[in-house]
Parts: structure tokens; sequence; C-alpha cells
């Protein structure tokens, strides 16, 4: 820290900050103009010391605005609101933003917000991500338990610093699972159920056709299921990236999963990428508490209310993975050269996702891949098993990358041949010295 950031967080007056202010503005002066002296590799620390300057301007915007509030200054002038006399004070907040502020500085007056806006002026949030806690909340607050309504506004606040107002709104369902009122979970989503529908199809002028879908929380889960495999991006014959985008990709595997299902005259075929499972603890299950989570497809994580997920267990298609309870056995050592459709099932569970670093493609674009290669003795099992989406089993092989399932997912050696020296290490077990060959087809 420097002297002059010493001094300042030392108690440094109104005015002693006031010339800081300047100060910065004129180190911004120019920047633009030296950036070709700043070195490659201090771009990106560049870049965060500027956010980091600019979220904690903005939040002190708020601070000075709610003081500004509560003295009566706004009320007082001749501001005809206070969306008004922040534009007039903040020109760069005039043409957007200037409402957003006055109406966090309203809503946060309320003592049971103060954290949001505390979390705003210490820009751990910004001020629209503030407002979306504060909406969310405000949704939610009458169907929270009350001792647990500062639990969930702290939740809120720490979803919206880490993502931002998207990941606020997907909190939704597990607050409510956790911290609702009893019933009220499944009363909401029972709620959307009633909203299921689909509108007869539109034409326009180039013979094409538009539906409108409404669908609930089981819905989409299902829907996602049956359509999430088939709407994997398919390489070419050279491996150029498939050059339909995503929603073209859906709409064909929805009317391919429609076309098949007519095909099999009522019976469609099954497996376990098109399967939609839920797994849900067995005592939570049996006393109707809490809520399902929805495995492997691009919904993983989606939360099913404990009622509608006893009606999934006795529909086809649709496997409860009761957590706690007895299952299948899933160590089939070298006896099987494939996985099985439970190994499956449960490195989904474990994996969720590839489980190459950084790659979040949902388990049902992924496939089972043998860590030691099956050629060179590897078991088929889950111990020898991990996750990966196409482009990184590409990139396992082509670099001939080691992994190995640990107590906190699967670690990734991504040093080139990492694998060739695992297998050649003493007393590994494979077929040290032997080329080893692609996974077979579905591994």
């Amino acid at each position: 820290m420097s002297s002059a950031s010493a001094t300042l967080s030392g108690g440094a007056s109104v005015a002693d900050r006031r010339a800081a202010f300047v100060a910065a503005r004129s180190a911004l002066d120019g920047l633009t103009g030296l950036l070709c002296q700043v070195a490659g590799a201090e771009l990106g620390h560049l870049v965060g010391e500027l956010d980091a300057l600019a979220s904690r301007a903005a939040g002190a915007v708020v601070a000075v605005v709610a003081e500004a509030d509560s003295r009566g200054e706004i009320s007082a002038s001749q501001a005809g609101t206070s969306t008004q006399w922040v534009a007039r004070h903040a020109t760069s907040l005039a043409a957007e933003g200037a409402g957003q502020v006055a109406r966090l500085v309203q809503e946060c007056r309320l003592p049971e917000l103060a954290t949001v806006r505390a979390a705003v002026e210490g820009g751990t949030v910004s001020v629209g991500v503030g407002l979306g806690v504060v909406s969310e909340f405000q949704a939610l607050r009458p169907m929270l338990r009350d001792e647990a309504r500062p639990t969930v506004l702290d939740g809120l606040v720490q979803m919206g610093a880490e993502q931002g107002r998207r990941g606020v709104r997907r909190l939704r369902p597990a607050l409510l699972a956790q911290f609702g009122d009893p019933g009220v979970f499944q009363e909401v989503q029972d709620a959307a159920g009633r909203l299921v529908a689909l509108d007869r199809a539109v034409g326009d002028v180039f013979g094409a056709f538009t539906y409108r879908l409404v669908v609930d929380a089981q819905g989409k889960a299902a829907l996602e299921a049956a359509i999430g495999p088939l709407s994997a991006p398919v390489p070419g014959p050279d491996g150029a990236r498939d050059p339909r985008p995503p929603e073209r990709r859906r709409g064909e595997a929805l009317i391919e999963v429609c076309r098949r299902a007519t095909a099999a005259g009522g019976i469609p075929p099954s497996g376990v990428k098109s399967t939609l499972m839920v797994t849900m603890p067995l005592a939570q299950l049996r006393d109707r508490l809490g809520a399902g989570e929805v495995l492997g497809s691009s919904e993983a994580g989606e939360l099913i209310a404990p009622e509608t997920v006893r009606k999934l267990a006795c529909a086809a298609g649709v496997i409860p993975v009761v957590l706690g309870g007895e299952g299948e056995v899933l160590d089939l050592g070298r006896a099987t050269r494939l996985f099985t459709a439970g190994q499956t099932a449960a490195l989904w569970l474990r994996d969720r996702v590839c489980s190459f670093p950084e790659c979040s493609i949902p388990a049902h674009w992924c496939d089972a891949h043998h860590l030691i290669h099956w050629l060179d003795g590897g078991a088929s099992q889950l111990s020898n098993a991990a996750l990966l989406c196409g482009r990184h089993h590409t990139v396992v092989h082509r670099d001939r990358l080691f992994g190995q399932v640990t107590s906190d997912g699967v670690d990734w050696d991504r040093r080139l041949g990492s694998y060739d020296r695992a297998l050649a290490a003493p007393g590994h077990g494979g077929k040290a010295g032997e080329a080893a060959g692609p996974d077979p087809p579905a591994a």
C-alpha cells in the first residue's frame, strides 16, 4: 500500500478524499496512450484494478445519494424526483442508471435490506444486481419462515456477487425448498403446472411455423433430458465445428424425438442419455421434504418438489436415484468393456459436467472415458472413469493426458504425455510400454 493510500485509509478528511478523487481522474487521463508501455501479462491486472475502482465509486455514489435522501436534501431541491436529482449531479447516469440508484436507495430504507445497500456501497455487487436481490427477496419474503429471512437475504447477496442477477433468479427453487413455509415449494410448482400449454402453430410467408410452449419445472427437465443427447454439436468428417446454431440443433432434436416416438408406436426407444434422472435423499422423499435434483441433462441442478418426485418414480423413462438406499452393482471390473447404464448414471451424479478443468458441458453431452484405456488394462469401473465432452475427449487422447479420481473429483495432469509417464510408472498396473489407442466407441 502506498503512503497516500495508507493516509486515506487512516481517517482522512472528506477534503483529502476529494483531492484524491481528482488525482485519480488525472491518473486516468491519457492512460490509453500509455498502454503500449504495459507488459502483456500486466494488462489483466490493470483491468482488475480499474474494475475495483469503478465498483467502489459506484457504491460511493449510492452512499452519497442515501445521505442526501436521509437529510431531506433531495426533497428540498428543485428536482421533481430522486431520479432527476441523481441525473442532475451524476451526468454519466442521466441517460440511464439514475433511476436504478434512486430506486435502490428508496428500497433499502427498510432496515431489513441494509445488507443489500452495504454490499453495493462496498463494491461487492453492482447497483443493478442489488436491485435484483431486493426484487427477489420481496417476492420470496411472504413464503419464507420468519427466522430464515436474514439467511435467505445473505444467500441472495452472495449469489449476486458470484453470478449476478441471473444467479439470483435461479436460486429461488432452492431457497423455497429449504427455507419456505411447509408445502409452499410444492404449491408453487403445482401452480406452474397448471400453466402448461402448447399453442397451435402459426405459419409465415416462408412456410415456417412457430409454436409457443409453456412448461413447468418437471416438464422442462423431461424435455431437456429427451432432446439433450440429440442436440449436441456434431463435428464434420474433418473435425470442423457443427455449423448449426444451438436453436436449430434443439429444434431438430425435438422433431427427431417426436418422429421416434411416432415410429415406435407409443414405446419410444430409451437409453441412459435420454432418461430423466432425479436424485433425492431417502428420508426427504419419505417425509415429503426438501426437493429432488435433476441429474445429467443441461437442466442439471433443477429442483423438483417432493410430491412430484414421488409421482415421477412411477413413470417410465424416469430413474429416481434415491441417495442412501441400495443400488445396483456399479463396479464390474474387466468383465465388461463398456460402462453400464448404471455406471453412467453414477458418473453423472459424481462429475455433473465434463471433468476437464474449466469446462461446464453438461453430463448428457459427455462420454464415459477410461482413465487407463481399456486396451491398456484399464477396468470399466468408476474409479477408472471420468466424464469428458467430445472436444476434451479428443484433447485427452491427442495430448495423451492422464487423470485420476480423487476425493475432490477428477484431477487432470495437463502436461503433454502425462498418460504415458503414468502408465510406465512402477507398479501402475497397466501394460507399460504398449501404444494405447483410443477408447472403444462408447467409452
